[in-house]
């Protein structure tokens, strides 16, 4: 199986060798202009073999919403709150849902977490006001940052608030890697596992997962980079297929990418060049997202104004 530095479970699937792999469920959909591909993986050697974890992996790709389409983000923040609602455990009395944002605020490609806390309709503090709407429910979100800058893995904090507001599920929200380049910024990725922080681009972080902190953890994601080497790889495909070059040259090809990977270039990673309005435009969708399926009794009209 070729290495593949990426987050995203379906371009695991497409990269293992001989297509169908025992102990995994692959669907593919289309709806409201997005398609939809889910990677179910049951069992264990599965997941050794793709490298992630057993669960449910939900992707969401529409090519429009790199041309800003306003009906595209609308799809696919329906679409994504309808899933995020869909596989979130119930309520338990008060108990909050915390949204967890990870990421460096100050590079941009890794600013998607904090972002979408940002812009998250926070209610734990508002619950017990006069003026509160009956049915809202309790949420919560924290930034944590990155260890560079705290001094403090993001794990810590996250655990120190779970043991503090005992919540009944954590939402994650991070920047992922992907192995296909024009998965960048219109692709998101939704799955029960959690997250291992930096598995991507090869910097392996404490795992946020639901044996880790003893909540569920669902994560949404979207990928923001891709690896230089693979890059390179895909460049001379294009230009022998150009060319008219019918040979197959899939180990040469797989050969020279594990070769980059292991020399100077292996840790480059590349992102867009709008990659600012990437990551605003996918912040919105997945707050809006989030905050339709944590508070489905509220409009977006009552959102927008709690929020501002």
């Amino acid at each position: 199986m070729p290495i593949t530095r990426t987050d995203l479970a379906m371009e695991c699937f497409e990269n293992a060798d001989g297509g169908a792999i025992p102990g995994t469920q692959v669907s593919h959909w289309e709806s409201d202009g997005i398609e939809i591909t889910e990677v179910l993986v049951t069992d264990n050697e599965a997941a050794q073999l793709l490298d992630k974890p057993k669960g449910t992996y939900l992707t969401l790709e529409c090519p429009l919403l790199l041309e800003r389409d306003p009906d595209a983000r609308l799809a696919m923040a329906t679409l994504l709150a309808e899933e995020i609602d869909r596989i979130l455990p119930g309520g338990d009395g008060d108990a909050p849902v915390l949204v967890v944002g990870l990421g460096n605020r100050s590079i941009t490609p890794d600013a998607l977490g904090p972002g979408v806390v940002d812009r998250t309709l926070v209610t734990r503090h508002m619950l017990g006001a006069p003026w509160a709407q009956s049915g809202m429910n309790s949420v919560c979100a924290i930034a944590p940052g990155v260890l560079g800058i705290t001094g403090i893995e993001s794990m810590e904090l996250v655990e120190a608030v779970v043991k503090t507001i005992a919540p009944r599920a954590i939402l994650c929200v991070d920047s992922l890697a992907a192995r296909d380049s024009r998965r960048i910024g219109c692709t998101i990725q939704l799955t029960d596992t959690g997250i291992q922080p930096g598995a991507g681009v090869g910097n392996h972080r404490r795992p946020l997962t639901r044996d880790s902190v003893g909540v569920p953890v669902i994560s949404v994601g979207m990928p923001t980079v891709v690896y230089a080497a693979t890059l390179a790889r895909d460049a001379f495909a294009w230009l022998a297929d150009r060319e008219g070059d019918d040979e197959p040259h899939e180990a040469a090809l797989a050969d020279m990418e594990k070769t980059l990977l292991g020399g100077e270039m292996g840790e480059m990673i590349v992102t867009p060049r709008e990659i600012d309005a990437i990551i605003q435009d996918a912040s919105g969708i997945i707050a809006s997202a989030i905050n339709r399926a944590l508070q489905p009794t509220l409009s977006d009209a009552e959102i927008a104004a709690m929020m501002n």
